[in-house]
């Protein structure tokens, strides 16, 4: 039988893996590449429109009644 220890220590474990995924960035080579942006969703895009060391960073940002509002601004690219 399994103890409530375990099964919390499992819960913890499978919620840090959840958010690890949902935290990486998707990135593309185009904006016209992303077809459904969801709400808090950011997609990385290497289009060449952002300054040398830099990268555009497109946010799902709210919503409204024509869908979710993207949010566009250059951010340093991490390597």
């Amino acid at each position: 039988m399994i103890s409530r220890y375990a099964l919390l220590f499992l819960s913890f474990a499978l919620t840090g893996l959840l958010m690890a995924a949902s935290a990486s960035a998707t990135q593309v080579r185009r904006e016209t590449d992303i077809v459904n942006l969801r709400l808090g969703e950011r997609i990385l895009v290497d289009d060449g429109s952002c300054p040398a060391g830099q990268i555009k960073e497109v946010l799902g940002a709210k919503l409204a009644s024509t869908g979710v509002v993207r949010v566009r601004k250059c951010i340093a690219r991490k390597r």
